[in-house]
C-alpha cells in the first residue's frame, strides 16, 4: 500500500491553504498514493482569535472541499486536523477526520492531549481555546487498520500501545511539531512509537513560520515497524511517499513478538504522575 504525507506551511489565509493542500493531495494521488495525510491545522494556523474565528463544523467548507478531493481522486484522505466548532460547546476541538474514496467521513478523532507547555521561549496554552477529546480511534483505511492521533499525543506512549492492541497496523500523527522540540525529539519519538508497537507511522508535519509565533520543524516522515525511516520531507511545502510492506510487518510481529509477550496482569497504573 502506498501512502503519502503532505507537508504544509499553513497560515491564517484559509483559501491559500486549501488551494495548496489540494494541489499536493492531487500530486500524491497521481504518484499512486492510496492514503494521503495532511498535517495538523492544515486549513488555518494563526493567532488564537484567528483560530477561533476560523473554526468550522465537520460539515463546513473545509471538510466539504477535502471530501470532494477524496471522491474525485478515489483515495483515502486523512484530513490532518482542523479546529472543529461544535454547537453548544464553549471551546472547540482539534479534530482529525478520515475520508473514504466515496468522499464520506468514516472516522473522527479529537486530540486527547492539550499542548500546554513552554518551548523555545514561547508559551503555548491550547486548553484556553480547545478542549480534549476522550475517545481512542482505530479505523479501516483501505488495506490497513489506522490508529489516529495528533501531534502532542506523540509524547504519550500509552495511547499508541492501546491503538496497536486494538489492531492498528499504521498510526497517523498529523502535526505542527515545534522547531524548538522537533530538532531533538521528532525523529526519536516517531521511531520509538513505530518500534515499540511494531506499526508503520505516517507523520505529516507543518513547516516554517506562521503568526503570531509558530515555528514548525517540518521533516514529515514515514517510518516502518522496524524503525527505519522510509521517507523524510526536505524543507518546504511538499509531499513524500512510501510503500508499506505489510508482509514484512507480519514477519516482524511473528519473529519478535513483543506485543504478544505483554503481561498486562502484572501492570499497575497510578492515576497521577509523581512530579
Amino acid at each position: 500500500m502506498r501512502v503519502a504525507a503532505v507537508q504544509l506551511n499553513s497560515t491564517r489565509d484559509k483559501q491559500r491553504n486549501l488551494e495548496l493542500a489540494e494541489r499536493l493531495v492531487r500530486e500524491a494521488a497521481e504518484a499512486g498514493a492510496e492514503l494521503v495525510a495532511l498535517p495538523e491545522k492544515w486549513n488555518l494556523i494563526g493567532e488564537p482569535e484567528a483560530i477561533r474565528g476560523g473554526a468550522e463544523p465537520l460539515d463546513g467548507p473545509t471538510m466539504r472541499a477535502a471530501s470532494s478531493w477524496a471522491r474525485d481522486l478515489g483515495v483515502h484522505l486523512l484530513a490532518g486536523s482542523i479546529t472543529e466548532r461544535v454547537e453548544g460547546e464553549e471551546r472547540a476541538f482539534n479534530t482529525s477526520a478520515l475520508i473514504d474514496p466515496a468522499g464520506e467521513i468514516v472516522a473522527t478523532y479529537r486530540k486527547i492531549h492539550m499542548f500546554d507547555v513552554e518551548a523555545g521561549g514561547v508559551t503555548y496554552r491550547e486548553s484556553e481555546h480547545e478542549q480534549p477529546g476522550e475517545e481512542i480511534v482505530v479505523a479501516t483505511a483501505g488495506a490497513v487498520e489506522l490508529g489516529m492521533s495528533v501531534c502532542y499525543d506523540l509524547r504519550f506512549p500509552e495511547l499508541y500501545r492501546i491503538l496497536a492492541i486494538r489492531g492498528a497496523e499504521l498510526v497517523a500523527v498529523p502535526s505542527a511539531f515545534t522547531l524548538a522540540t522537533g530538532r531533538d525529539h521528532w525523529d526519536v519519538l516517531l521511531r520509538a512509537r513505530a518500534i515499540e508497537n511494531q506499526v508503520f507511522v505516517l507523520a505529516p508535519n507543518q513547516v516554517g513560520t506562521a503568526p503570531p509565533h509558530f515555528s514548525s520543524y517540518g521533516h514529515s516522515a514515514i517510518v516502518d515497524p522496524w524503525g527505519a525511516v522510509l521517507a523524510r520531507a526536505p524543507d518546504g511545502e511538499c509531499v513524500v511517499l512510501a510503500d508499506l510492506d505489510l508482509a514484512a510487518q507480519e514477519r516482524i510481529r511473528r519473529t519478535l513478538p513483543s506485543l504478544a509477550n505483554r503481561r498486562p496482569q502484572a501492570y499497575r497504573w497510578p492515576e497521577e504522575a509523581v512530579l
